[in-house]
This record gives C-alpha cells, structure tokens and sequence, in this order.
C-alpha cells in the first residue's frame, strides 16, 4: 500500500522532492509530555519498550504531535546484547549498566545469535502495531546500533567518557575483540532484516561512539563492520550515523548506504565534499540551538537548510533532542523546515 507522505524515501533515494523532509532523532521521548504519561502507565522504560501497544503508541505519537514526515521505532539500541544473553539494566537517571562484561573468549562464545529473533518477538510486534495503527501516512524507521558503539557497552557494562576498557581491548587483544564484534554484526544483520520484514521502510544505523577513536582505529573496528551490514540491507534505504567520526567521512562516502547523518560539529560543506555527490546527507542542527528564542531557532533553521539545500537531503538535528527543551520549539524547527523556500535562482 502506498505511503501518503514518502517525502523522506524520496530524498534517500536521491530523487527530487517538494520540500526538504524532517524528523527528529529521540522525537519519540521525554520531550513530550504524552510521552512521559505513557511510560508512567508501564513503570519503567524497559516494561514500555517490550510492550507492543505501548510502543507503538509513542512512536506515533510524535506524528500526531509534531508532524514529523516520518515515525521511528521506539526502542532501544541494547536490545542486541540481551537478545545475544547479556542482560542490562536501565535505571532512572543512571543509564545503562550491564551486571555480566565480555572479557575473555569463554564470555564471547557464551553469546548466541541463534535466538536473537525468538527473542526480540516484542520488538517485531511492536513494528506491526505501529503499522497497523499508523495507516501509511508516514514511514516508518526502524534501527540498531553500530557494532563498535554496542561492543563499547557489553565491554564496558555502562556509559563512559572515556571507554578505556573497551578501547584497551582493541590494542591488547584484537583478535578477540574482532570475534566479539563479528557476532554483534551478525545478530544486527538478522535483527534489521527483520525489521524489514515487519514493516520498517528504511532504517538507521547508530554509531554513538564512533567519535572516541582515531581514524586507522575505527577503519579498522569499525567501518568493515558497518559495511558488511549495509550490504546487506539492499531492499529499503540505509541511513549511517556515526557520531564525531568527521575524520572518516571520505571513506563513509564510499559505504553502499544512501543516507550519511551528520552530527552539529561536522559542517554541511565539509560532509558534501568528502562524502561525494550521490549520498543524501542527515542533519545536523545543534539541538541547542532550540533552547534559544523562537527568532533565532528560525534564523538558525533557515540558515542550515540553505547550506544544505535542497537535494539529496533529509533534515534532522545533529544529535538526539534533549529531554528539558521546550516541545513548542521543536515543533517549530519542524515546521519551519517544512515551510522553508529555497532560492533556485
């Protein structure tokens, strides 16, 4: 059945569009107090993410409320280490936190990606929900994380600065940090084929820490990995956003994905003439930026989209929006792009 708004499938593909399209990364979250009363009404945000109803709820709530020319999948990036039998925990104000790390190869070969399906079924079914419920008006994102940003987690067993632990690894036992990373790639690859199969129209791709290593390291760690995965998610558009990895930008020009999410530190310029001319680039407002005055979130707005453009774009902030902002101004970044009349002169 036909999407009403494709508008952002278009841009992904590289096809000429109306307008630019937009959506928000974490759109479906605290920001919105619908949000918030839902998850009271589930108790924690692990219970909302594992029920279907729920979680289909908030991902199209941000439709309904911010008319966003797509909806993302409500869920979690570590919802891989568990499916793979590492369990974590996410406590209020603490973050993520895992009880069991991956330290030796017996930890690595205690991981298994043969139950990864079975056991994201909640997640599969919370796709279906929202496709029944979302009625084709908008696409629907589906995503994972990065293999090197969920390798830093199950190493690490929570949040860091630093990821020292992890990044130690890397340079005293590459060997096993390759085996660790080729079983979260390949759980990936299961787990977004999946997504697809559901429903997803396209999907992003995470790389949350990617900016934490130098180039020849997260070429080596890194890259290969998300390669692999986007070749092999050929049948919907793949969008890649590696956070801070500005210096690889050249050769994440040369993925076979269509669409390159730019954070706020990366300029449109810089991305555009590294990445080369046929990848749509994402992005990339600093979502600071919407704790200023309406004029300015406007003046601010206006002025990325010219840099940008028009073509082979998709706008978007450089990072996810931050709980405490104003919902009005989000939805006026939104509205604004969406307004916005690009001199073709």
């Amino acid at each position: 059945m036909k999407i009403e708004n494709d508008l952002i499938l278009r841009a992904a593909r590289g096809e000429e569009t109306e307008r630019v399209p937009v959506w928000v990364m974490r759109q479906a979250g605290r920001v919105l107090s619908e949000y918030r009363a839902t998850r009271a009404q589930a108790g924690s945000f692990k219970s909302l993410l594992m029920n279907p109803q729920l979680a289909a709820e908030v991902t199209i709530q941000p439709v309904d409320i911010l008319g966003v020319d797509a909806a993302i999948l409500f869920s979690d990036i570590l919802v891989i280490p568990e499916a793979m039998g590492l369990p974590y925990r996410m406590d209020e104000g603490k973050g993520p936190s895992f009880e069991n790390t991956i330290q030796s190869q017996a930890d690595v070969d205690k991981l298994s990606t043969e139950q990864v399906l079975d056991n994201l079924k909640y997640v599969f079914d919370a796709i279906t929900t929202i496709k029944r419920d979302l009625h084709n008006r908008v696409p629907l994102i589906g995503f994972a994380g990065a293999p090197w940003t969920i390798f830093c987690y199950m190493v690490e067993g929570r949040g860091s600065k630093t990821f020292s632990i992890s990044r130690s690894m890397l340079s005293e036992n590459p060997e096993l940090a390759h085996r660790l990373l080729r079983k979260i790639t390949d759980a990936t690859i299961v787990y977004l084929k999946q997504q697809i199969a559901c429903g997803c129209n396209m999907v992003q791709l995470f790389d949350s820490w990617a900016g934490i290593l130098n180039k020849d390291t997260y070429n080596t760690f890194a890259l290969p990995y998300i390669e692999e995965i986007c070749q092999a998610i050929d049948t919907v558009p793949m969008t890649v956003f590696a956070k801070g990895a500005f210096f690889s930008m050249e050769e994440m020009g040369q993925l076979p994905c269509r669409t390159l999410g730019i954070d706020w530190h990366t300029s449109p310029e810089f991305a555009r003439r590294l990445a080369g001319p046929d990848k749509t680039l994402q992005g990339n407002l600093d979502p600071a930026v919407l704790y200023g005055s309406e004029e300015f979130v406007i003046s601010e707005t206006k002025r990325m989209l010219d840099r940008f453009g028009s073509h082979k774009y998709i706008a978007n902030l450089g990072h996810g929006v931050y709980p405490d902002i104003n919902h009005e101004k989000l939805k006026l970044f939104i509205q604004t792009v969406q307004a916005h009349q690009f001199n073709r002169s």
